[in-house]
């Protein structure tokens, strides 16, 4: 049996003993999750959230919005939200762990109510980008004390109200900084004009998906100006009333990776029941690196299929709209037939962990060749050993190393894994769902 060691939190990753045939459901996406609870929090009325992911982010985004007066009740097969405020004048405090979607959604939810609200988390949420939400937030009328941190731990002081206005920021670090103040804006008394300067803003498809669940709730988001290749880098959102109503929530793509990898891997076949025809992820995106990379995949009545043909191919790809798969893809590139060059991932060195650092140190450790560039990993392929590394895989505390671990470990037998209980972030059950697949090592 496959398992989680809850002493020394290790997992023993199973090799694959052929190509690999399953059928994978896919828990609830977390991005969509998050951002329903943040726009139901903020309408006019209840609304219902059907199929939310029930996992340590999304958990962590519901306590918070009940601290902020919201009542959130459970059933088995969703949430209903009933908006609500706090007491004014009242002290209370977010854990926002390490959820990037809470630290930056949730502080302009804050400085709508009457409440002094207190932000911090874990110790990495610390190190991670903060600051130009909260300098925009403090632009547009909002009082936040941070001790000149620009980071958690920090103080929303709200005063029932945000005047909004224009605003301008780098949001290079991560596309969540200008998805944090549209979410909010419709409630601002002047609405919001938000304008991005700097490098591209990464993940763009997570700042069109806030646009479009936004305007589903009745809000008008307009955008202003687009920069190289297309890429939105200003929005406009008017004041005005939200009503969430009814949502279902998609899969999460992201966490599909793992397995769509390990069809590419093992030359084996993937099914992903329910893969979304018009979704609001980066579905595409995800298809076309994978297809680069040798895999074929179709979608039809049964979902997603993707298949493998025994062969990997080295590419070069920027992943910048699709940086939450490039742990598994550099995993799957570093067992290819020809060198691989991913980009555009500077950023993910402050998610996390230093994704960049993580995956050339312990791929490196088990006998790879991968050297870090500023924005990205040049993979060359070769022979990986367990026992090279001298000590389990280590994932930093980061759900997307374990990920990267398992797709690993179906090629590098005896594959151990540190702190493997961490994917439940997003995924509780992955090392179960993982172990079950038809074609592994028993």
């Amino acid at each position: 049996m496959h398992s989680v060691n809850n002493q020394d939190r290790t997992w023993a990753s199973p090799a694959a003993a052929g190509p690999v045939s399953a059928h994978v459901r896919l828990p609830a996406s977390k991005s969509i999750t998050n951002r329903a609870l943040v726009l139901a929090a903020l309408g006019d009325g209840p609304a219902v959230i059907t199929n939310p992911l029930r996992a340590r982010d999304t958990t962590l985004a519901a306590d918070a919005l009940r601290v902020l007066g919201s009542e959130i009740t459970e059933s088995r097969t969703g949430w209903v939200i009933a908006p609500g405020q706090p007491a004014p004048g009242s002290a209370v405090s977010v854990d926002v762990g390490n959820a990037g979607t809470v630290m930056r959604f949730v502080p302009g939810v804050a400085a709508l109510t009457s409440a002094v609200v207190a932000f911090d988390g874990d110790a990495r949420a610390r190190q991670r980008p903060v600051g130009p939400i909260l300098a925009a937030l403090r632009q547009l009328g909002a009082q936040i004390e941070d001790g000149g941190r620009a980071a958690v731990p920090f103080t929303v002081r709200g005063r029932g109200a945000v005047r909004g206005g224009t605003v301008v920021l780098d949001a290079s670090g991560s596309s969540q900084l200008v998805s944090g103040l549209l979410l909010a804006a419709p409630r601002f008394d002047e609405g919001i004009e938000v304008r991005h300067e700097g490098p591209p803003v990464p993940s763009a498809p997570h700042i069109a998906m806030t646009v479009r669940m936004l305007r589903a709730a009745g809000a008008s988001v307009e955008d202003l100006a687009s920069g190289p290749g297309g890429r939105p880098e200003a929005w406009r959102v008017r004041p005005g009333r939200l009503d969430l109503g009814s949502v279902t929530v998609e899969p999460d793509l992201s966490n599909a990776g793992p397995f769509l990898a390990a069809a590419l891997v093992t030359g084996g076949t993937i099914t992903i029941p329910d893969w979304p025809a018009d979704s609001l992820q980066a579905a595409g995106a995800i298809l076309d690196v994978l297809g680069q990379m040798g895999a074929r995949y179709s979608v039809g009545p049964d979902g997603l299929t993707i298949s493998g043909t025994g062969r990997i191919h080295g590419v070069t790809a920027d992943l910048r709209d699709v940086a939450e798969l490039a742990p598994v893809l550099t995993a799957a590139a570093a067992v290819a037939e020809s060198p691989t060059v991913f980009t555009g991932l500077a950023h993910t060195r402050t998610h996390e962990t230093d994704r960049l650092a993580a995956l050339a140190k312990e791929i490196n450790a088990l006998g790879g060749d991968i050297t870090e560039l500023p924005d990205g990993l040049q993979i060359r392929p070769g022979p990986l050993r367990a026992e090279a590394a001298g000590g389990p895989f280590g994932t930093y505390d980061d759900h997307r190393m374990v990920m990267a671990a398992a797709v690993l470990g179906l090629t590098v037998p005896g594959l151990r894994v540190a702190g493997a209980d961490t994917v439940a972030k997003t995924f509780p059950d992955f090392t179960d769902v993982w172990a079950s697949m038809p074609g592994l090592a028993p």
